[in-house]
């Protein structure tokens, strides 16, 4: 067990490359996509129209690249009803990544609007936790572009440690298929997409970390069942005028609204919402918007044919009434109700796809031995909210377990 292979350089699979990496395991990272620096991070979506528009990223960091630095920790109780309590490791993480609120200094006017409206509502909209270095930090609004000043921590910063320390890294290299034996694991096959050379990598032990489009394909390819109940958590920003707020320039996402129904709203830009209005003679500068996040139904599927989610009808009921609350506050804000608008529905955070129960068991290994996934996969069901504290946890408990599997050999 002492060969690791890390598939996929995100969340997961960077933070599970690093914590082996620095007890002294021999461990090599796959990525599909290429190295860029954050700055560049906005070239490398690479989106999916599958009934609603899919938002990832394929680059060394994967999506951790343009989050918007959001901090919550989703699923806990669900998790630990399954018997994997990460209350530790979610202080681990916490701690390592100094998440905190951000200081008054970065919060612009209209998130404030958005705030201080709330409240005349008789809603609590607190202050969202975030991986942000506020001393590095200066409001742009390009979060979820990739930071220009690198003050966001994403899974680069884990990658380059790691790297230091040993771990191997082999980027724009796509897995074509898990190698086995009878049943037993072997490694992987892998297409090296610069040059078209096919190679085979060996271990005993395979994290595949790949988001829960890639990731259940790859598994498939061990005549693994994988792909169902895929969940996206939905949302639209809905937003309108209020003139010369500035509001594209601030921290995306700076407050959280929590509502019973597993609702979120957040204040966001989105350059979509400009698209609609621009034809009205408005600027950038003149719009305010809220984003309505949902736990949508795991109505989803990834399979050799493609992947489809659609939106349900309890999905749709719950944007709309997201919808109609988030266009309640943008007036009591100040937007002009006659110009308020919605972005189509989109998704940001899929998984499901290899969720524990049914694709891998607490461990988050699979039926065949020595094959784990630790990505949103594993998620039981749709968090609603930014789930990347909560894979960080799931990795760093998984890179316990893997490290005593090693040490019992």
């Amino acid at each position: 067990m002492g060969n690791v292979i890390v598939v996929g350089s995100g969340a997961g699979g960077a933070t599970v490359a690093r914590e082996l990496t620095m007890q002294g395991v021999s461990v090599t990272l796959i990525e599909k996509g290429k190295k860029v620096t954050p700055d560049k991070a906005f070239q490398c979506y690479d989106n999916l129209d599958v009934g609603v528009e899919l938002l990832k990223t394929s680059c060394l960091g994967g999506t951790t690249m343009v989050t918007a630095g959001n901090a919550v920790r989703t699923c806990e109780t669900e998790f630990k009803k399954m018997g994997i309590d990460i209350s530790s490791e979610f202080l681990e993480v916490e701690r390592e990544l100094k998440v905190g609120k951000l200081p008054e200094t970065h919060f612009g006017e209209g998130t404030l609007k958005i705030m201080e409206a709330s409240s005349s509502l008789g809603l609590s909209m607190d202050k969202m936790p975030k991986f942000i270095n506020p001393d590095e930090c200066i409001p742009c609004g390009k979060c979820a572009q990739g930071c220009p000043r690198n003050a966001k921590w994403s899974s680069l910063d884990f990658l380059l440690e790691a790297e230091k320390k040993g771990l191997q890294i082999i980027d724009n290299a796509q897995v074509t298929g898990i190698l086995t034996n009878n049943g037993h694991l072997k490694g992987l096959k892998v297409l090296n997409q610069e040059n078209g050379v096919k190679n085979e990598y060996y271990a005993d032990t395979v994290i595949v970390c790949s988001g829960a489009v890639e990731t259940p394909l790859i598994l498939r390819t061990a005549g693994l069942v994988a792909g169902e109940h895929l969940f996206v958590d939905t949302f639209v920003t809905v937003g309108g005028v209020l003139p010369d707020i500035h509001f594209y320039k601030e921290v995306s996402m700076n407050g959280l609204l929590k509502m019973d129904d597993g609702i979120i709203l957040a204040p966001h830009y989105s350059g979509l919402l400009f698209s609609k209005l621009k034809n009205r003679r408005f600027q950038e500068k003149d719009i305010l918007g809220i984003m309505v996040k949902i736990q949508d139904e795991s109505s989803g599927r990834v399979d050799g044919e493609g992947v489809v989610k659609n939106n349900t009808s309890n999905d749709l009921g719950l944007l709309a009434e997201g919808s109609a609350l988030a266009g309640a506050i943008l007036t009591e804000a100040g937007v002009d109700p006659q110009t308020l608008v919605s972005t189509p529905a989109r998704g940001a955070h899929p998984g499901g796809t290899a969720a524990i129960g049914e694709v891998v068991d607490k461990d988050l290994q699979t039926n065949i031995e020595g094959l784990y996934v630790c990505d949103a996969s594993v998620f039981p069901r749709s968090p609603g909210a930014p789930p990347v504290l909560t894979i960080l946890a799931l990795a760093k408990r998984l890179a316990k377990h893997i490290s005593r599997e090693i040490n019992q050999v």
